[in-house]
């Protein structure tokens, strides 16, 4: 006989529960990265949409210094030339940035609300109907190129539509993660799940690459698609809680009209009794024999020996052991002890995340000279560096057990990183490769650690007395906050780059060493702890 081999011998090692455990971790990484891989496109195509425009001006500049025929030349240009409007003028980076702001804000805002709506809300189809919602508003910007819309208020309509849905993605997707894993690893667990994030990024930039130079309508198409098709595989296998496996268990077990009966050693002699649930309040009298027979339904509860008997039925009050946990009030969720410091604090750190994630390709282009799917490909590397950064500090938390000093130590070294890579990024492809990497590493570890095991640990702090209703909306205040600054990041960073791009990055330095000063009190009371507690293990088992 043939030994089973080992692969086969891993796969039946794990139980049901692990496999939809599984299920539960992928799926929600893939749907996620969807949401992610939709957003990334506008800032791979923002240097698509001014190319022609600065390469116009500057062969007006220099035929006017010859011939004196400035204005005729520009206005020449301009109309054959650059004929994506309204993108071809002087303020191009602040009609860019207001579509950032546009969408970012939006976003903010119904963020505080979709974490309130979420919990009164089925997960899955809150989830599915934000996901085709956003698929069709990311297609829609790209069929502005198709049907050549130059008009500034329909981009900004889609993108405040888009960031208003966008809103139902993750305070779900973090509340069933949380739902299936407890605090012991949700650090590790987190972290490594939060590089849906940056794979996101990496798949949006590559996507939008492609077709950026030859058509970059397709740019947003594409990923408009994928994300509308990862919500219907959203509405046909998400599971939100795994109380949702034994009702369904339960309802299999006992199919059609039969009623269920538990079978038990009983006691003087008799070693069978039967259970009967009624909804019927009248009272009557059934004849049982050794088989149960005319059983209809009752809100009642009968134990009998198999012996045939005859008695009446009499009602049973059943009494639940403690009431449905309400809904969370916003004003309660901020009474939650570190939700406010981390929430401000997450708003400065994803103000510095936001900003290298829609102007980095554009700087690319601009310092290191080069074209936009080049640009693109290039800035990958700084998702790159997330992914390795938000799993470091998730290991680290939960080997200290200090979510807020581990985030306070990389803020730390981020400021003087961001500095280097400002002047770095000068001298070459070869240094720029590696101070993106070190960068990602270091300004998206306390963002994912925030968004994710942080937002966790405070939804189901002690304080709510077991009561895990209050993660979604624990979880949409902190990211809430956090998207202020996300809107706020790119805004100033089109304002700023007009007088140079080293205002940019003393914008971001001083958002890191805000970020940090938030934390100090928090940190303070983590390090003169008299209990240092690096989490369990064995709170795996939570939920």
């Amino acid at each position: 006989m043939a030994t089973v081999p080992p692969g086969i011998r891993l796969l039946v090692s794990f139980d049901r529960d692990q496999w939809y455990r599984a299920l539960t971790f992928i799926l929600t990484f893939l749907l996620y990265t969807s949401f992610h891989l939709s957003r990334k496109p506008i800032s791979i195509v923002k240097s698509e949409l001014h190319k022609n425009c600065s390469s116009v001006n500057e062969l007006a500049t220099i035929a006017s210094s010859g011939s004196g025929q400035l204005p005729s030349l520009t206005s020449l240009h301009t109309d054959m030339d650059c004929s994506w409007k309204p993108f071809d003028k002087r303020n191009y980076k602040q009609l860019l940035g207001a579509m950032d702001y546009s969408f970012l804000c939006a976003y903010a805002v119904g963020m505080y609300l979709s974490g309130i709506i979420g919990e009164r809300l089925p997960i899955r189809l809150y989830l599915t109907v934000g996901m085709l919602t956003s698929g069709l508003f990311t297609c829609l910007f790209g069929l502005g190129y198709v049907y050549n819309i130059h008009n500034l208020g329909f981009y900004i309509f889609v993108q405040v539509a888009n960031g208003l849905v966008q809103t139902t993605g993750w305070p779900s997707v973090v509340t069933c993660i949380s739902n299936w894993f407890g605090k012991g690893r949700r650090g590790l667990i987190m972290g490594l799940w939060n590089s849906h994030t940056s794979v996101g990024n990496i798949l949006g930039s590559l996507i939008a690459g492609y077709w950026v130079s030859s058509n970059w309508g397709m740019s947003f198409i594409v990923p408009g698609i994928i994300i509308a098709v990862m919500g219907v595989v959203c509405f046909f296998f998400l599971i939100e809680h795994p109380n949702d496996l034994k009702s369904m268990y339960a309802q299999s077990s006992s199919p059609g009209k039969s009623v269920p009966t538990k079978k038990w050693t009983g006691e003087n002699g008799h070693t069978e009794m039967y259970m009967q649930y009624e909804d019927n309040k009248a009272q009557e009298y059934y004849c049982y024999e050794d088989r149960v027979q005319n059983r209809k339904s009752y809100d009642t509860e009968l134990l009998l020996p198999r012996d045939s008997v005859c008695v009446p039925m009499q009602p049973v009050v059943v009494v639940k052991r403690e009431s449905e946990p309400s809904a969370i009030s916003f004003m309660g969720a901020l009474r939650i002890p570190g939700v406010i410091e981390f929430s401000l604090c997450l708003l400065f750190a994803k103000l510095v995340s936001y900003t290298f994630l829609f102007w980095l390709p554009l700087y690319i282009t601009k310092a290191a000279h080069l074209d936009a799917k080049k640009a693109g490909d290039l800035s990958t590397l700084f998702d790159v560096g997330g992914i390795v950064g938000g799993i470091l500090a998730g290991v680290i938390s939960d080997k200290l057990g200090k979510r807020a000093t581990t985030c306070a130590v990389m803020l730390l070294l981020a400021a003087p990183t961001l500095y280097g890579f400002s002047m770095i990024s000068e001298f070459g492809l070869g240094p720029t490769i590696g101070m993106l990497l070190v960068c990602g590493c270091l300004v998206n570890g306390p963002y994912s650690l925030i968004t994710t095991a942080v937002s966790a640990d405070l939804g189901t702090h002690k304080s709510l007395k077991g009561n895990a209703r209050a993660l979604s909306t624990v979880t949409a205040i902190i990211d809430g906050t956090g998207s202020v600054g996300a809107a706020l990041g790119p805004l100033l960073a089109g304002l700023l780059s007009a007088g140079g791009w080293d205002r940019v990055f003393y914008m971001l330095m001083t958002a890191d060493f805000l970020a940090l000063l938030l934390l100090l009190r928090l940190v303070t009371k983590e390090l003169t702890s008299t209990k240092p507690r690096p989490i369990s293990a064995v709170e795996l088992k939570e939920h």
